[in-house]
């Protein structure tokens, strides 16, 4: 026999044993101490952290699908029409949840929007169509 069958079957006789099976199901009563309770200063400590982290935000101006032979024949100068007309408002995602819409403005030569509408969870019954 090989040290590898040999290995298997003391692992199948340990596993076939009754003193494993019953120290598999001996459960035991923990005491835990109460939490002591932070001042509330150290709380507002812990909020900074989050205020001062920086978000992903995305602002979809609109979609299109095509094929995969048109993508092919892309090229520079080549146009994509979009979905939506040129006065619909901007969609704002903080991941994959709209949270706002806007109009694509331009401030010192770079694009910037202005937010129209803060949208909340309940007012977001579109978002799954428009992504």
């Amino acid at each position: 026999m090989t040290e590898t069958d040999q290995a298997v079957d003391q692992k199948q006789d340990q596993q076939d044993s009754p003193e494993q099976k019953d120290s598999k199901t001996q459960v035991q009563n923990v005491d835990l101490p109460e939490a002591a309770e932070t001042a509330s200063g150290s709380a507002t400590g812990s909020i900074d952290i989050l205020l001062d982290m920086h978000v992903p935000l995305t602002v979809v101006i609109g979609q299109t699908e095509i094929p995969v032979k048109r993508l092919l024949q892309l090229g520079p100068g080549s146009v994509l029409r979009l979905n939506k007309p040129v006065d619909a408002p901007a969609d704002l995602y903080l991941r994959d949840s709209k949270f706002a819409t806007g109009t694509v403005v331009v401030v010192e030569d770079r694009f910037a929007v202005r937010i129209n509408q803060i949208i909340g969870v309940a007012d977001d019954s579109s978002n799954s169509e428009t992504q």
